[in-house]
C-alpha cells in the first residue's frame, strides 16, 4: 500500500509542492469520478468510491501542514496518539497556564484589546513552532518533531478559543 506521498507522487518530505499536490489530486478525482463508472460493475464502483475517498483523505492531510508533519512522524514510526512520547515540557505547561488564565481575564473584563494582542501573539508563536517542527523533520529528528507537533496542536486549540472569545464579545457588543 503507497502512503499518501506517493498517491501524488510526491517526494515524502515536509516541504511540498502545493500546486503539484493540487494537479495530481484532480487527476486522481478524475479518474475515480462516479460519472466514469456508471456502467462499470458494483466493485468497480465501490473501488472507485474508496479510491476517491482515500485521495481526498490523503489530500487534506497533505495540504494541513500540521497534519502533514503529523503524518510524517506516523510513516517514521512515531504515533502521536499513542502513549508513547507523552512527557511535556513543564515550562510549555506552566506558559498554557498562563495564556489560558490571560485568555480568561479578557473575556471577562471583555478587553478586545488583550485578546488582540494574545491572538498575535499566539499568531507568532505559531509561525515560530512550525518552523521548529519543519527543521526537526527535515534533520529526521522525529522525536523532537513529535514534541513540537504536541505544542503545535495545544496552539492550534488555543487559537479556536481566542477565536470563540472574540465571537462572544462580538455577540455582546
Amino acid at each position: 500500500m503507497q502512503n499518501h506521498f506517493e498517491l501524488f507522487k510526491l517526494p515524502v518530505q515536509f516541504s511540498i509542492d502545493r500546486q503539484g499536490l493540487d494537479k495530481a489530486y484532480k487527476e486522481i478525482q478524475n479518474l475515480v469520478h462516479p460519472d466514469r463508472f456508471v456502467t462499470a460493475t458494483e466493485a468497480e464502483k465501490r473501488t472507485a468510491i474508496q479510491w476517491a475517498a482515500m485521495a481526498n483523505d490523503a489530500y487534506h492531510i497533505l495540504r494541513n501542514p500540521l497534519k502533514r508533519a503529523a503524518y510524517l512522524c506516523e510513516l517514521n514510526g512515531y504515533n502521536l496518539n499513542g502513549e508513547t512520547h507523552v512527557t511535556m515540557d513543564p515550562e510549555f505547561l506552566m506558559q498554557q497556564i498562563e495564556w489560558r488564565e490571560s485568555l480568561e481575564n479578557a473575556r471577562e473584563d471583555k478587553d478586545i484589546a488583550r485578546l488582540e494582542k494574545l491572538d498575535e501573539e499566539q499568531r507568532n508563536l505559531r509561525k515560530e513552532q512550525m518552523d521548529i517542527v519543519e527543521k526537526h523533520l527535515d534533520d529526521k529528528q522525529f522525536d523532537k518533531a513529535v514534541q513540537d507537533i504536541r505544542k503545535m496542536m495545544f496552539l492550534e486549540k488555543f487559537n479556536e478559543e481566542i477565536s470563540l472569545a472574540f465571537d462572544e464579545l462580538d455577540s455582546t457588543n
